[in-house]
């Protein structure tokens, strides 16, 4: 698959944890651009990851806590996870958002 121009429906669908879907779209060598669908009440386990990390949300409301403080960020809004920050998110209601990983994940490719 070309992984430089991903269309919607050529995005293929992993359910790594009940509540989430992940959705790998374009990316090269050194970034990933990831769309994660949450179920309301889904609760991520707390983890860090060398990546850095952006996040934008583009429907619905999570709360996330980096390092140690929580924000609840809603449908338009976006922060940064710096890579190696202990982070943890939640969903407040069904939510869409969008990450940008970089250096890419590699345990996210698609198999």
């Amino acid at each position: 698959m070309d992984t430089t121009f991903v269309k919607t429906g050529d995005a293929v669908s992993q359910t790594p944890e009940p509540g989430m879907i992940r959705q790998v779209l374009a990316h090269n060598e050194q970034m990933m651009l990831v769309r994660h669908f949450f179920e309301a009440d889904w609760v991520g386990a707390r983890h860090s990851h060398p990546h850095g990390q952006l996040v934008y949300v583009v429907k619905g409301k999570i709360r996330v806590d980096v390092g140690g403080k929580a924000f609840d960020v809603a449908a338009g809004d976006s922060f940064v996870v710096e890579g190696g920050v202990p982070h943890q998110a939640s969903a407040l209601e069904a939510s869409e958002v969008l990450d940008i990983f970089t250096p890419i994940r590699e345990d996210y490719r698609p198999k």
